[in-house]
C-alpha cells in the first residue's frame, strides 16, 4: 500500500466557544491555526467563518475570502468552508442554488478546492439532550440541495465532501452523484459519535459495514473517518489498514477538549508514521481527487 494518508483538520465547526472553548473565532486565530495544522501535517483544512463581534458563525463571503487568501499566501493546504445549516430542506433548484451562493463565489474566485455536499437529513442531538427532553437540531438537505452542490462542484472543479451521518446518506449520495452530469467523485466521510445519537458507533464492525455499502454503491471512491463529539484514535489503525484517511480537530472532538487543533494533527501524524504509511501532501491529494495539481506549491512539507 503506497498511497499517502490524507489528514484533514476541522478547526472550529458551529459550536461557538460556549460549547468548545478552544476553537478559533477571529480571522487571525483561524489563519494561525490553519497554518499550524498544515505545518503539523494536515493536507486539508475545513473551517467555519465567525462574526467577531457576536462570536457566532456567519456564512458570509466577506468573512471567508480574506481568511482563505491569507492561508493560501502562507502555506500549501486544501481549504474549504461549510454551507448554511438550514433546519428546512430547500424547495427546488433555485432555492438550493441560493444556499450555495457563498461557496459559488469562493469557487469562482479560485479560493477553495472542496465543498461540503451532505446527502441527507439528520437530527443532531446528544444522548443527554434526548434524555432531558430536548430536540437537538434538524440538519436538513433535500435532493435539490445535493444536486445544486454537485452541479456547482462540476462547474468550478471542486471536490464534494460527503458527510455520511447515516448509511442512507451513502446510498443517496452515490445515486445523485451518478445522476448529475459532470459531478466529480466525492470523498465519503463516515461520521461516528459517542456523544450524539446519529449513525453508527465508532467500532470496527461499523466501519466495515460502511465499507461494504460503499463497495456496493460507489466502488473505489476515497473515504475517511470523522465524527462529532468523539475520539477516533482507537479506529485510526483499522481505517488506515483498509485504505482510509483521517480527520481530526475541535469541530469533531468532544466538547471541552483541551488540546489544540495542531496537537491533534500531530498526534494523528505520529499514528500514520507508526503504521508505516506515508503522509499525503496537498499536491498528492489534488492529484488523487482531480487528477492534477493546479496550484503552485507554497512550501515543501516538513
Amino acid at each position: 500500500m503506497t498511497e499517502g494518508v490524507w489528514l484533514e483538520a476541522a478547526l472550529n465547526g458551529p459550536w461557538t466557544r460556549q460549547r468548545q472553548p478552544g476553537i478559533p473565532v477571529t480571522r487571525a486565530e483561524i489563519v494561525e491555526q490553519a497554518v499550524a495544522c498544515a505545518d503539523a501535517g494536515a493536507a486539508i483544512v475545513h473551517l467555519h467563518a465567525y462574526d467577531e463581534g457576536s462570536g457566532r458563525p456567519s456564512e458570509a463571503y466577506d468573512l471567508y475570502a480574506p481568511v482563505f487568501e491569507a492561508i493560501r499566501s502562507r502555506c500549501d493546504v486544501i481549504c474549504y468552508p461549510t454551507v448554511p445549516m438550514g433546519a428546512r430542506p430547500s424547495q427546488g433548484p433555485a432555492e438550493a442554488r441560493a444556499r450555495y451562493e457563498v461557496v459559488e463565489r469562493l469557487g469562482r474566485a479560485g479560493l477553495i478546492e472542496w465543498s461540503v455536499v451532505d446527502p441527507g437529513s439528520v437530527t443532531l442531538a446528544t444522548f443527554a439532550e434526548l434524555r432531558d427532553g430536548e430536540d437537538g437540531f434538524l440538519y436538513a438537505n433535500s435532493a435539490s440541495d445535493v444536486r445544486a452542490g454537485l452541479e456547482l462542484c462540476g462547474e468550478h472543479g471542486l471536490v464534494p465532501s460527503y458527510a455520511i451521518y447515516e448509511p442512507g446518506f451513502l446510498r443517496t449520495g452515490a445515486a445523485l452523484r451518478a445522476a448529475v452530469p459532470g459531478s466529480p467523485s466525492p470523498v465519503y466521510r463516515f461520521m461516528f459519535s459517542t456523544a450524539f445519537a446519529f449513525g453508527l458507533p465508532p467500532t470496527e464492525w461499523a466501519l466495515d459495514s460502511y465499507l461494504r455499502l460503499l463497495d456496493a454503491s460507489d466502488p473505489g471512491a476515497p473515504w475517511m473517518i470523522a465524527g462529532l463529539g468523539v475520539e477516533l484514535d482507537g479506529l485510526w489503525d483499522v481505517a488506515m489498514a483498509r485504505g482510509g484517511h483521517l480527520r481530526v480537530g475541535l469541530e469533531d472532538a468532544p466538547p471541552g477538549c483541551t488540546r489544540t487543533n495542531a496537537e491533534m494533527v500531530a498526534e494523528a501524524y505520529r499514528a500514520v508514521q507508526q503504521a508505516g504509511r506515508p503522509l499525503a501532501t496537498a499536491s498528492e491529494v489534488r492529484r488523487a481527487t482531480v487528477g492534477s495539481d493546479p496550484l503552485p506549491s507554497a512550501r515543501t512539507r516538513r
